[in-house]
């Protein structure tokens, strides 16, 4: 059968993230470990970024958000609390033809009959409920006495410690509290690269409210995360926000949103924006017999606040930029045949490599004492990466392909001490060759400026070659 064009494309996405570290397969040479997943030395620096950018946007440039951490292990009464030690569960189906197990909602129905979307098999077994959570043991012994389990969402530790953090933050209605961390979930069929893992993150904010004002800040929030990903390069056309129907919803969920991206495997899910109301905090209130409510010093009104929850994955947001940013072009190679090459495109403040610095000649030490000086200049600001190895065209190559938005290129173009560097904008071809002045303060003002608004020097160039 032939695959289709985005089926091919997804195949060089996930090819390129190996051959290029950005994501590995986990435990690799001992078979790999479905569903897990390691980032190599760009896919850490990616990672890292988005997380930034999401904690700088979320809480430092707000005054109504504050931030922890949760442990990933936690009582195992705050899962029977919550609901999700008895409902957490997904309907799991065999095939007893090639014996894949999936979830219920995989099977193909054809002329009204469900079949294996592996085999075509007819023959499976009922749905049946099968927790997603892990199980582990706290202790030296593995009895009922010790079960927990790794968290399945990072939402219930801010819950829990809901009162602690109102207290020592002073905060008043509406207010948020936002976490990024590990969470685990024992999904039956993980696929997708990435997208579907049984070990992933997530960008969780608990933005607390009072109830008639719940369904006003479900859209403020939506808004606000569809302008997060336009910020960090994903474009709009390719986002959607889907109203998930009253029947799809969770039962505590007054209203939910599932912002979704055109992956090529498909249209899905990439963050959820749902108003959780008041059930959370009610329940871990009733099961530990602890005041979990907000006391509004104006009214003298005890009550427990509702909450907004935009909850989003560090890893499908990772995938969904690379996918965002993968391209391809031609352009000719050094004997001037025209070759398919692969540029990333990706936003400058998500970049794994801001720039790169390159001597046009690694056997002229002026300009290899100069690229290094740049190096140097530039590190205290961003993640530089130095290269004076091959033809400087296949240095540039390379770079465009892990999506680095800015190269420095230094050469020699007068005997008399005038250094000059080559500016490009990543994939754009567009180059300008700009005076290197000897200031200290040059290069994390000048070179970090996008280089379409760099102004051309062919006038200085003239007017050198002329003297």
């Amino acid at each position: 059968m032939n695959k289709s064009p985005d089926a091919h494309r997804m195949e060089k996405i996930v090819s390129l993230c190996k051959r290029r570290g950005f994501i590995f397969q986990s435990s690799e040479i001992y078979g790999g470990l479905n569903g897990c997943w390691d980032y190599g030395p760009l896919g850490v620096e990616l990672k890292r970024n988005l997380k930034n950018y999401w904690w700088r946007v979320m809480v430092h440039e707000r005054d109504d958000v504050v931030g922890m951490d949760g442990s990933i292990l936690m009582n195992r009464a705050v899962w029977k609390a919550s609901g999700h030690e008895d409902t957490f569960t997904d309907p799991m189906v065999d095939c007893r033809s090639c014996k894949a197990r999936l979830r219920a909602d995989q099977l193909v129905e054809k002329k009204g009959i469900n079949q294996c979307p592996n085999c075509g098999g007819k023959d499976l077994t009922a749905p049946r409920a099968f927790n997603l959570m892990f199980k582990t043991f706290v202790g030296a012994t593995e009895d009922e006495s010790s079960v927990t389990y790794l968290r399945p969402e990072t939402a219930q530790s801010i819950f829990v410690q809901f009162k602690n953090v109102l207290e020592v933050s002073r905060k008043k209605l509406p207010f948020g509290v936002a976490q990024i961390g590990k969470a685990f979930r024992n999904e039956i069929n993980p696929r997708n690269f990435t997208f579907r893992s049984r070990e992933f993150e997530q960008m969780e904010l608990e933005y607390f409210c009072r109830a008639e004002e719940g369904m006003r800040w479900l859209d403020y929030w939506k808004e606000e995360r569809l302008k997060f990903y336009e910020n960090i390069g994903i474009a709009r056309d390719n986002l959607h926000a889907l109203t998930v129907p009253d029947e799809e919803r969770a039962f505590y969920s007054k209203g939910t949103y599932d912002i979704e991206y055109d992956f090529p495997f498909g249209r899905q899910e990439l963050e959820g924006v749902a108003y959780r109301t008041d059930y959370d905090l009610s329940q871990h209130q009733k099961a530990s017999g602890k005041s979990l409510e907000y006391f509004d010093e104006e009214t003298k009104q005890r009550f427990i606040p509702h909450v907004v929850e935009p909850s989003a994955g560090v890893d499908r947001t990772v995938l969904a930029l690379i996918c965002e940013a993968y391209s391809e072009d031609e352009a000719p190679d050094e004997k001037g045949k025209m070759e398919t090459r692969i540029v990333l495109r990706f936003h400058p403040r998500i970049a794994p490599i801001k720039c790169a610095v390159f001597p046009l000649l690694k056997n002229k030490e002026p300009l290899v004492a100069k690229a290094k000086e740049i190096v140097a200049l530039l590190r205290p600001h961003m993640y530089v990466f130095y290269d004076e190895v091959g033809a400087i065209g296949r240095r540039y190559r390379r770079q465009d392909e892990i999506g680095t938005p800015f190269g420095v290129t230094v050469d020699q173009l007068r005997i008399c001490r005038a250094f000059w560097f080559r500016a490009s904008l990543n994939g754009s071809g567009a180059v300008s060759r700009i005076l290197l002045e000897q200031s200290r303060s040059y290069g994390k003002h000048a070179i970090w400026r996008r280089c379409s608004r760099l102004q051309s020097c062919r006038q200085n160039l003239r007017a050198s070659r002329a003297r």
